[in-house]
């Protein structure tokens, strides 16, 4: 039997491979000191602030005073997803922050004995404590993928902190329950790294080779998209983070109810299980190349009943719709705020 499934195992990851190859993701003031290496990044030297459980690294542009964006990627992404985009929104008047998600670039947790803990909830309230730390009171919030699902929780659980909302592949809320329904096997195989991930194979396997596996994931979600080896590998270092394996493999086993959560976060959980509508106004992007796992345009549109618009992003664009279609995604951020 044990022959069997590594058979089927390995079976699978030469079709995937094959696949890719063929088709070419406390509060206290802010601080901005960091390592030589990160002071030479695009960004500039990154900012930190202590917000909520996390020790929060960020990216910071346009003036002081001009309205909040706050710009959320998703994995396995990191800011850079936002290069373009950013820089653009702070030449509007725009104040764009862009802060490293838990388990992610210089992002640290504040204690050893925390939970390194990925429920969509936390990684939700992570903004919220982000703002909080800051002092924003209001802000547009921006994502795709992990970061678009979190950008959708916020403006669900606290819609009075979200003026406009841009997410990729629109409303990405879930909940364990919803998770235990079987998919068409197409479908599934999507999903195949979240199977791989349940297995303490999976586990050690990302471990080792989270760099590759990582490039083959942006391989599949954008099979159009010909990045370059150091566009790859200036976002792969985000995933050299400590709490990067603990992050991802909680994340993808709690979706199949294999691993628990925390107390502290149930209650927002059991409001996100009833798939509550987003009554922000909602501008949601779709890239007519995504190869990742997402849903049909025509199944989520009920769940915005505030005002709304899609958009379907043309030229062979995929699932990291920031970097590969800057200037879209970066209209959609500037038109949400005025519907």
């Amino acid at each position: 039997m044990k022959r069997t499934h590594l058979a089927l195992a390995a079976a699978l990851a030469l079709s995937l491979t094959g696949l890719a190859s063929a088709t070419h993701a406390e509060n206290t003031p802010a601080q901005s000191s960091m390592s030589p290496a990160a002071s030479q990044d695009p960004w500039g030297p990154l900012k930190h602030v202590h917000a909520g459980v996390l020790d929060v690294a960020y990216a910071e542009m346009g003036p002081a005073d001009g309205p909040v964006v706050i710009l959320l990627h998703g994995w396995p992404y990191d800011i850079h997803s936002y290069e373009k985009v950013a820089p653009a929104l702070a030449a509007k008047g725009y104040r764009v922050l862009v802060p490293y998600a838990r388990g992610y670039g210089e992002t640290r947790f504040l204690s050893a004995s925390t939970m390194r803990n990925a429920e969509p909830a936390a990684l939700a309230q992570d903004v919220i404590d982000f703002m909080d730390a800051l002092h924003i009171q209001r802000a547009e919030l921006g994502g795709f993928d992990w970061g678009a699902r979190s950008a959708d929780i916020v403006a669900t659980l606290w819609p009075e902190r979200v003026t406009s909302l841009v997410t990729v592949s629109g409303y990405l809320i879930g909940s364990q329950e919803s998770g235990k329904e079987p998919l068409p096997p197409k479908a599934e195989l999507q999903w195949w790294y979240q199977y791989y991930f349940t297995t303490e194979r999976g586990r050690v396997g990302y471990e080792k080779y989270h760099h590759d596996f990582a490039k083959l994931i942006w391989q599949l979600a954008s099979p159009k998209w010909n990045f370059d080896d150091a566009t790859f590998e200036r976002s792969a270092a985000a995933l050299d983070n400590p709490d990067q394996v603990a992050i991802t493999i909680h994340n993808y086993r709690w979706r199949l109810d294999l691993a628990n959560g925390e107390t502290t976060y149930a209650p927002l959980e059991k409001r996100l299980a009833q798939f509550p509508a987003i009554t922000v106004p909602t501008i949601a992007l779709e890239g007519d190349a995504n190869g990742a796992p997402h849903p049909q345009p025509e199944a989520y549109a009920k769940h915005f009943t505030g005002k709304y618009q899609f958009r379907l992003i043309t030229g062979g664009i995929g699932h990291n719709l920031p970097e590969e279609a800057p200037q879209a995604f970066t209209q959609a951020v500037i038109d949400a705020g005025h519907l």
